[in-house]
């Protein structure tokens, strides 16, 4: 039966075991405190290794420290470079013959350099007056064949010796292309005119050079022309059979192009309001076109995948360019090369060499079908974009310039102004605006579908700016025609630029 402890006592205990373990611990204790006070000052810092300050009297012995120094660094010598530490007879002679000559035409002698480390240089002499190995027949042997070797390579230093020189070293510099440049500020852009009368999708729009009118095309197979300034109807033209894509007004002529899923490009005399032209070819619907700025040509594309371009006077096919796997999207003309830039929902976009009828190169770099193009009015540069990608391109040969990054959704289209101002209209009614020349995205909304319709048809389908640039036109699948315009009141104060520089950019 267990005892029983009264309270108020301990039970203490009085095995000797635990007697004979407890002074051993104190022993042990006590004998490591006397070793370390016997031993810290030698070996429990760093600094104990070095030599304690002597009296002027004392011999100069070096301290424990400075003794193991130098036996690393002599055995490093002897170990790495022990056969090339001298140089043979001949070309001793012959290097210190050209430093005579150099010194004899220089005026001024010229200085040494100086060790970056001159304890380490001083430890290095000294090792290497005492470890260079005794040759038993007094040549040197810096230039002797090492043995063992594939062929017995001749050393790093056969051709003389490579000074070293303490240079600071760039490799861990950051480069100046990764500083970014901060964007130009822009006002925000408002809408301030919703403009109604199509019964289907607005597809394509393009605007008169004199800037006094504008054309839009739709699902309702109509084209009709709209007055920029109040927004009222001033004509409807019907003849295309089904929905209108594409439309351009010439700048030297009263010609109004239009193709359409029909099959058909058609040519309006804007002064009889008829059509007096058919371009006929294309085996498939016609989804886009383009007027080169300077010659009498019309390029046009679609589904059959080839750009095909017209003589605009006798109707004649010049050239089909070919090359495209998919149906050709948007086509770009200029002045230069390359001429006729063409983007298509295979994922590349193609430059054409106009004089001869080919390729001039493939950009390769988008990840899905490219549905618009545009270029800039005033600079050497293009833009394309696909779902989720917006890329900028510099001509003629379609080097990558940046992407616009943030547009989350399927672009159709794209316009930019003189202001460097770039719109890109999304399929979801998101409406982008960037910065031309750094990328950055200064205005990010969502366009609201007309009263009446559904959310589903809130998609920007065509975009342009007028010929000031302080107008931009779009065609929605809502069935309207809504023109933006910049926020007059707005201000770099009541408007700050919100943009924060990255190390890097992706590049593809």
């Amino acid at each position: 039966m267990a005892e029983v402890v009264p309270a108020g006592t301990s039970n203490v205990a009085t095995d000797p075991s635990d007697q004979v373990e407890e002074r051993a611990t104190k022993a042990v204790k006590l004998s490591a405190k006397r070793t370390r006070e016997v031993f810290a000052a030698d070996f429990a810092q760093p600094s104990a290794l070095d030599r304690a300050p002597q009296p002027s009297i004392a011999p100069p012995e070096p301290s424990p420290h400075e003794r193991a120094q130098k036996a690393n660094v002599a055995s490093r010598i002897r170990s790495e470079y022990g056969d090339v530490l001298e140089l043979p007879a001949v070309l001793a002679q012959k290097q210190a013959n050209a430093q005579a000559g150099l010194a004899a035409r220089r005026k001024k002698q010229r200085t040494e350099e100086q060790a970056s480390d001159p304890q380490m240089a001083q430890m290095i002499a000294g090792a290497s007056e005492r470890g260079t190995p005794s040759q038993a027949n007094g040549n040197a042997m810096a230039l002797t064949r090492i043995k063992g070797t594939a062929g017995e390579k001749l050393p790093p230093n056969a051709n003389g010796p490579t000074p070293q020189r303490n240079t600071p070293s760039s490799s861990l510099v950051r480069r100046d292309t990764v500083r970014q440049q901060k964007p130009e500020w822009h006002p925000p852009w408002k809408l301030f005119r919703v403009i109604s009368g199509h019964l289907g999708w607005v597809r394509a729009l393009a605007v008169e050079p004199g800037n006094q009118w504008f054309a839009s095309g739709a699902g309702d197979r109509t084209i009709k022309i709209w007055d920029l300034a109040t927004g009222t109807l001033k004509l409807t033209l019907t003849g295309h059979i089904s929905c209108v894509r594409g439309l351009a007004v010439s700048p030297r002529h009263p010609y109004l192009f239009s193709c359409a899923e029909d099959k058909m490009v058609k040519c309006w005399d804007l002064e009889t309001n008829k059509v007096i032209r058919h371009y006929h070819g294309h085996l498939s619907g016609v989804y886009t076109l383009s007027l080169h700025p300077t010659l009498d040509v019309l390029c046009t594309g679609g589904r059959d995948g080839v750009v095909r371009v017209w003589d605009m006077r006798t109707r004649s096919n010049i050239h089909v360019l070919s090359g495209h796997k998919g149906t050709v999207s948007s086509i770009a003309t200029q002045a230069t090369d390359p001429q006729v830039i063409s983007s298509s929902l295979d994922s590349t976009v193609r430059m054409y060499d106009l004089a001869a009828g080919k390729t001039m190169g493939v950009l390769t770099h988008h990840k899905k079908g490219v549905r618009s193009l545009t270029t800039h009015p005033t600079e050497y540069t293009f833009a394309s974009a696909s779902p989720g990608q917006i890329k900028q391109w510099l001509c003629p040969k379609g080097d990558f310039m940046q992407n616009f990054e943030g547009h989350n959704s399927i672009v159709n289209t794209l316009a930019v102004n003189e202001d460097n101002v770039l719109f890109s209209g999304g399929d979801n009614g998101s409406v982008a605006f960037w910065d031309w020349k750094t990328g950055h995205r200064f205005q990010y909304e969502d366009s609201v579908a007309q009263p009446g319709s559904l959310d589903a048809e809130a998609g920007i389908m065509s975009s342009t700016f007028d010929m000031t640039g302080l107008r931009l036109i779009t065609g929605e699948a809502d069935k309207t025609i809504k023109v933006w315009r910049q926020d007059e009141n707005a201000t770099e104060e009541t408007h700050p630029l919100t943009w924060a520089p990255s190390l890097g950019r992706q590049k593809f």
